[in-house]
C-alpha cells in the first residue's frame, strides 16, 4: 500500500517559509501545519513572526496557538496533535503541508521522532537548575559532543533535558527514521548576507508594532514569570532582560539580532543534514518540484 503524500517546507527564520506554503496551498488545494516550537503558544505572536489571518489568505493553518505559553509543550505532544490534524486533512482529501523552521517538529511527523518516555528526575534537576546556562553546555557537550551540536546552547529547558536523558540510559538516543510518508521536502535557499539584514529588517519592525508591549503585556496580565521568557530565548529573553533593567534598550537589540542570526545558522545547519531535501531559489521552482511529485 502507498504511503500518504505530505509536503514539508523547511528553512531558517525569516526566509519566508509561510508565505510559501500558503502559495502551495493556493496552487495544490492543501491545508498548513505549523512546525514552529513558539508560534504553538497563545499570546506570542510578534516575536514569533506567527502568521497573520491577512497573510493565510483563508488556508486552513493549525498548530498555531494551542496551549498557553506557561505549559511546557512536547516534541511528543506535537506529534499527537499533529497527528491528528493531519489524519483529518486526508479524509477531506486535501494536502497536508507541514511549514516551519523547528527540525525536531518536521522530524517528528514525517519519521514518528520522539524523546525517550524517560520519567523527570526533580533531584537532578534541581542540581542543575543551579548552574549557569554555559555550564550546562559544557557539560553536555562532555557527555555528548553531537546532541550538543544540534542544540540551542541558550536553551536550559533542552539542555537540562538531554543531560538527564544521558544520566538515565547513558547515551542520548540516536533518532531512528521511519519513513511515515511519501514526503517531498523543499528547502529555501538563502544568500547570508540578505537573510542578515532580513533578520534585522525584520526586528526592527517587530519593536515597532509592539514587541516589548507585548512581552509587558504577557507579564503583567497572563502572569507569565520573567523566567519563562527566558526559556523562550531569542527576542522574548531579551526583551525580557531589558524589562527588568538589566540591559539597555539597545544591548537588548543588538543581543537579539545576534542571538536570531545565530539562531537561523543553526537551523540552516540541521536542514542541511536532513534526507531529500530539494533546495529551491523560487517559488516557481518549488510549484514545479510539488507538481512532478503529485503526478
Amino acid at each position: 500500500m502507498a504511503r500518504p503524500r505530505i509536503i514539508a517546507i523547511v528553512g531558517s527564520t525569516a526566509s519566508g517559509k509561510s508565505a510559501l506554503a500558503v502559495r502551495m496551498a493556493q496552487k495544490f488545494n492543501g491545508e498548513i501545519i505549523s512546525a514552529d516550537s513558539r508560534q504553538i503558544y497563545t499570546g506570542l505572536d510578534i516575536g514569533t513572526g506567527k502568521i497573520t489571518h491577512t497573510e493565510m489568505h483563508g488556508i486552513p493553518h493549525y498548530c498555531i496557538d494551542i496551549v498557553s505559553p506557561k505549559k511546557i509543550f512536547t516534541v511528543d505532544e506535537y506529534r499527537i496533535a499533529a497527528e491528528k490534524i493531519i489524519a483529518d486533512i486526508y479524509s477531506r482529501g486535501t494536502l497536508p503541508i507541514i511549514a516551519g523552521g523547528t527540525g525536531f517538529y518536521i522530524d517528528a511527523i514525517l519519521y514518528g521522532a520522539s524523546y525517550p518516555q524517560i520519567p523527570p528526575n526533580w533531584d537532578l534537576r534541581e542540581k542543575l537548575e543551579k548552574q549557569q546556562t554555559a555550564v550546562l553546555f559544557k557539560t553536555l557537550a562532555k557527555l555528548d559532543p553531537h546532541r550538543a551540536s544540534t542544540i540551542d546552547p541558550n536553551n536550559r529547558r533542552r539542555i537540562i533535558r538531554s543531560i538527564e536523558i544521558i544520566k538515565a540510559v547513558g547515551w542520548m538516543p540516536s533518532l531512528i527514521k521511519k519513513h511515515r510518508f511519501d514526503s517531498l521536502i523543499i528547502g529555501i535557499k538563502t544568500n547570508p548576507t540578505v537573510l542578515r539584514k532580513k533578520i534585522t529588517k525584520r526586528l526592527m519592525g517587530w519593536l515597532k508594532e509592539g514587541l516589548v508591549e507585548e512581552v509587558e503585556k504577557l507579564h503583567k496580565n497572563q502572569k507569565l514569570p520573567w523566567r519563562r521568557f527566558e526559556e523562550l530565548v531569542l527576542d522574548y529573553k531579551y526583551v525580557a532582560l531589558y524589562l527588568q533593567g538589566k540591559m539597555t534598550r539597545e544591548e537588548m537589540i543588538a543581543r537579539t539580532d545576534t542571538e536570531i542570526w545565530h539562531y537561523a545558522k543553526r537551523q540552516l545547519t540541521y536542514f542541511k543534514k536532513m534526507e531529500n531535501v530539494h533546495w529551491v531559489n523560487s517559488a516557481h521552482e518549488a510549484e514545479r518540484l510539488v507538481k512532478d511529485f503529485l503526478n
